[in-house]
């Protein structure tokens, strides 16, 4: 049974590795889905919140997009902005709380992809300043797209346990899950292909508060947001219960 880490387990533990787990390998079509379910031409501005090591905001940045991307990890941040210096492309990418992101009326779209840190943060006043700082740095009518964990799966469903068997490594997770405090612990382990398989020894879990669509929708309305669609895969399926996954779609009015 896995036991919670520290409440700021947020800000450590990250590192490159993250590139070898196998659900990094469809970057390519999530930045195709969010492109033409957001309706976006190529001119507009995008700020990626806890963006990682870059890998959206870079593909972004590839095809014609000025991306901002901002995260916590310093080498996450360090291998971004030497990847866009690479590549060529209109990318920058800062080291940054995000809760000190302080832009104001300055993009198109505001991303949290794979969580994006929401849910991650001590308590729910905690992480709610990220959706203050998502509508503070949109421009009026831009728009917000996140993908998180379904409060409303894990109430079904968890605990339980999952792999996803990539091209690099297997990822292995334990998910459990409580309905009082709305809080999902996660144990993650990635296992490269060719190396000797050594038996995770790892009992802590990554406290993270899930959110349901409901409870979304007061939070986006507080901020003079409202939601537009929402989804369970990167196929268009739409959002449901029997889904872990949630992706929402909202814009500032």
């Amino acid at each position: 049974m896995l036991k919670a880490k520290k409440s700021d387990w947020y800000k450590n533990g990250w590192d490159l590795n993250i590139k070898n787990a196998g659900w990094t390998e469809n970057t390519v079509n999530e930045v195709d889905f969010i492109i033409k379910t957001l309706g976006l031409t190529g001119s507009e501005r995008i700020l990626d919140l806890a963006c990682g090591y870059g890998r959206h905001s870079l593909e972004f940045a590839k095809r014609g997009y000025e991306v901002v991307g901002a995260d916590i990890t310093k080498c996450y941040v360090d291998d971004a902005n030497e990847n866009a210096k690479k590549l060529g492309v209109n990318a920058k990418f800062i080291q940054s709380d995000i809760r000190d992101v302080s832009f104001e009326n300055e993009f198109d779209v505001v991303l949290n992809l794979a969580d994006g840190a929401i849910g991650y943060l001590e308590n729910d006043e905690e992480n709610e300043k990220i959706f203050d700082v998502v509508a503070r740095a949109l421009k009026n009518g831009g728009k917000h797209f996140c993908d998180i964990g379904n409060a409303e799966h894990a109430e079904h469903y968890f605990p339980t346990t999952h792999y996803d068997l990539g091209e690099k490594s297997l990822s292995l997770a334990e998910f459990d899950y409580n309905k009082d405090t709305h809080i999902m612990l996660f144990g993650g382990w990635d296992l490269p292909y060719g190396e000797p398989l050594i038996k995770p020894e790892i009992c802590m879990g990554d406290p993270t508060r899930l959110y349901c669509t409901a409870e979304l929708k007061e939070i986006y309305a507080k901020r003079n947001m409202q939601i537009s669609d929402t989804f369970c895969d990167y196929t268009g399926k739409p959002a449901s219960y029997k889904d872990y996954q949630l992706m929402v779609y909202a814009v500032k009015n």
